[in-house]
């Protein structure tokens, strides 16, 4: 089968669907991901064609943007899900995702949550369509609860009955790396499956530094805070703040900030742009992060206990209070505000058993799901079942353009 893998511009909405989408090219289907002009190195580096759709104009996305420091933390988040991804992006991609529909023929999309366009071709064209979570199953239905009106906008602009968007994403089948432990009781249906890739150690840490048989403290804030500018500050906050601690310290800013940027650094502390995560969780005591879901889920599947620190959107945030509330983690739900917790946070996790033992049955959970090969299948039969949503009648318009 043909499978369109769709993703916005983001390296933490693309990178869960890639071991899904490999091995579906593993199993001999065919596979392209459309995505942002934006987001091409991005996707042909990952080793997949692309077919690009239309960016939003910089102008228009960063009036959006300029809005979301003088609103709450609930309100930013509500924007950015409602109109950067519910109207914005999905908008300007329509017509770029309709052609391609025209071009390759798909027989099933694999969606990022938040790409939307993907979502409303596949009503029109009565193609099924599945989601790959990019976090716990309450981000997924917090951004079902924000699009109501945006999809309802873009069922007009697609050709659609009004409501067809929305009764197809009730019934969208999720395929989530997340384990039942950690996910709570989500609505929808769901496969699980454990990527054995994103565990396997290719090779160790740097260049030995600090004090060695202190324990090792993994910091990172993922691919994209280092680029924002805004937080350039915090990564010298946290080699501050741990400083005088009796741990080492490795920090990655990504690719957007340059280390050197940083000065000189704390004799305990490596920093370095980039580091893979399966090295260095083997090694690690805590890791320190905002909630990402590709940091939180490779330190819950090695059992390290984390401080989770979210910084600037919802999925950080409800990522942090799951792994709390299993007792796998503490959350500092203040964000960059809690930068001096985190010390006393570290001891903590390091002192005692509990967290450590918590993290492992997790860990231990998702050793036990299905490989992501085993999600072939499960694809394989939601394509034969086709994708005509309960509201898929179509309008007198000609369809997407």
């Amino acid at each position: 089968m043909r499978v369109l893998v769709a993703t916005t511009a983001g390296a933490g909405h693309f990178s869960p669907l890639v071991p899904v989408a490999r091995a579906c090219a593993a199993a001999g289907h065919e596979v392209l991901v459309a995505a942002p002009e934006s987001f091409r190195g991005t996707v042909e580096s990952a080793g997949f064609a692309h077919a690009a759709f239309a960016d939003v104009q910089p102008e228009v996305m960063g009036q959006t943007f300029s809005r979301l420091p003088f609103l709450s933390y609930e309100q930013a988040n509500e924007v950015v899900i409602a109109d950067v991804f519910g109207r914005l992006d999905a908008q300007a991609a329509l017509p770029g995702v309709s052609d391609i529909f025209d071009a390759w023929k798909p027989d099933l999309v694999l969606r990022d949550p938040c790409e939307f366009a993907s979502l409303a071709v596949a009503c029109w064209s009565g193609v099924a369509q599945a989601m790959v979570a990019i976090g716990v199953s309450a981000m997924t239905d917090a951004v079902a609860d924000f699009v109501t009106e945006p999809l309802a906008e873009l069922d007009a602009l697609a050709g659609l009955t009004v409501g067809s968007c929305v009764a197809a994403l009730a019934g969208t089948e999720t395929v989530t790396s997340v384990p039942a432990i950690l996910d709570g009781e989500p609505a929808g249906k769901l496969h699980r499956y454990r990527d054995g890739a994103a565990n396997t150690p290719r090779r160790g840490l740097p260049d030995p530094w600090g004090e060695p048989d202190d324990p090792l403290v993994y910091v990172t804030f993922g691919s994209v805070a280092g680029s924002q500018g805004r937080f350039d500050d915090l990564y010298r906050r946290v080699l501050e703040v741990l400083a005088d601690e009796p741990v080492r310290v490795l920090l990655t800013t990504g690719q957007g900030l340059d280390p050197a940027e940083l000065g000189s650094v704390p004799d305990n502390a490596k920093v370095e742009r980039w580091w893979a995560q399966t090295d260095v969780m083997p090694h690690a005591g805590v890791a320190v992060g905002h909630g990402g879901f590709g940091t939180t889920m490779n330190a819950i599947a090695a059992g390290v206990p984390q401080v989770i620190m979210p910084l600037f959107s919802l999925d950080q945030r409800l990522n942090a209070e799951h792994v709390e509330a299993v007792g796998a983690g503490l959350a500092l739900r203040l964000g960059a505000e809690d930068v001096g917790r985190i010390p006393q946070a570290v001891s903590t996790l390091l002192a005692g058993t509990s967290h450590r033992e918590a993290a492992q049955e997790v860990a231990a959970q998702i050793a036990q799901l299905p490989p992501v090969a085993q999600m072939v299948p499960v694809l394989e039969e939601i394509a034969a079942g086709g994708g005509v949503p309960s509201l898929s009648t179509l309008s007198e318009a000609p369809g997407p353009s």
